[in-house]
């Protein structure tokens, strides 16, 4: 791969990273009840057991291919519809009521479940290898959590979120009267946060009444997992705004998000009160993102031709996503990532400002330090 147009897993439909995405709201799936689940072409069953633990079997009965969510629930364990084959919560075979022995020794695939922020998340893999999605500010605290409104782009999930670190938009179709610079900060291999390091500058009244309420640079975080949930922190430095955009494609390549509105846990019944305020504005400044440049999205072709010094957060992104592991699942194989060629931004801002009209010039351009 010589350029940022022709990558082999960014903005790939068929292309789909290993990790967590969610699969079904919470309130979808009451106790002793299972679901269908189409998850990114991977079809799913899906159930609350008895002890209130949800689990996810590969759909289709080992027998003839009877579809599981038909069947029903008995305690923690799944009784097929057609011939009444039963698995355990492990997906191991456990009763064939026609026979006193079973005689064969058969394990339907389960996968890795979470539930969280309301939310059932689903690993795409055998074996989580991470946590679920967070927000680093708040990684070693309680939250609480509410839903937003559901959503869908017209466009792939890995273009829709490299919107929430493309500066130059916000400067061009925004107005933001800050202009951004995202370090980029590699928090694991599955996960990489950009941080604006720019401060609100002294140049007019509006400007200098916003600067009162930063001690330092404006807060701007955006951190992201799988190349697609991300979390974004924004917020003066006595009250921050978390939200979380929980994305997964479908098989046309349109991005289907799911926004989850996050702040820390406070005590007490006046704490409660606070957070149900306090998230009730967060939904609206979520509702708000989840909108942005909507337009844009329907009918945009994403092909990054001619990178200029301020995509440097996109770029960064873009190599990360390359560096993902993928999967076998649903309608996506899994990829040889090889990116020995890839630009490399290492972890510096670029000074040049100028246009460039090459992979090789962004590479060339100097750094600071």
């Amino acid at each position: 791969m010589s350029n940022l147009s022709k990558t082999k897993i960014f903005n790939n439909t068929h292309a789909i990273i290993e990790g967590w995405y969610w699969g079904l709201r919470s309130t979808e799936l009451k106790k002793g009840k299972i679901k269908h689940l189409k998850l990114m072409g991977e079809d799913l069953a899906v159930y609350r057991g008895e002890d209130g633990i949800v689990r996810a079997l590969k759909a289709h009965c080992p027998h003839m291919g009877a579809h599981l969510a038909e069947g029903k629930v008995e305690g923690n364990e799944v009784r097929c519809f057609f011939h009444h084959w039963k698995f355990d919560s492990e997906g191991n075979l456990n009763d064939i009521p026609c026979r006193e022995k079973l005689g064969l020794k058969v394990k339907q695939a389960t996968y890795p479940v979470e539930e969280r922020y309301g939310l059932i998340w689903i690993w795409t893999g055998e074996q989580a290898k991470r946590k679920l999605p967070f927000v680093p500010e708040l990684e070693d605290q309680e939250v609480d959590s509410t839903l937003g409104t559901p959503f869908v782009k017209e466009c792939h999930p890995n273009v829709m979120m490299i919107n929430a670190i493309d500066a130059h938009h916000f400067y061009s179709v925004h107005n933001l009267p800050v202009k951004l610079f995202l370090r980029p900060r590699v928090i694991n291999s599955n996960t990489i946060q950009f941080n604006n390091e720019t401060k609100v500058p002294d140049t007019n009244i509006f400007t200098r009444f916003i600067g009162r309420f930063y001690a330092g640079a404006l807060t701007y975080s955006m951190c992201y997992f799988n190349a697609s949930t991300g979390t974004v922190t924004i917020g003066p430095d006595f009250l921050h705004f978390h939200i979380m955009f929980a994305i997964r494609s479908n098989e046309q390549g349109k991005a289907e998000g799911q926004t989850i509105l996050i702040t820390k846990k406070r005590k007490g019944l006046i704490g409660k009160l606070v957070n149900k305020v306090f998230l009730a504005a967060t939904k609206v400044v979520g509702n708000y993102f989840a909108a942005g440049d909507t337009e844009v999205f329907k009918t945009i072709k994403f092909d990054f031709k001619h990178p200029l010094s301020e995509d440097h957060a996109i770029i960064k992104f873009i190599q990360h996503a390359e560096k993902q592991q993928t999967c076998d699942w649903g309608y996506a194989k899994k990829i040889d990532n090889d990116v020995e060629d890839m630009i490399d931004l290492h972890n510096g801002p670029l000074v040049a400002s100028k246009k460039v009209n090459s992979s090789k010039e962004v590479m060339e351009m100097s750094h600071e330090g």
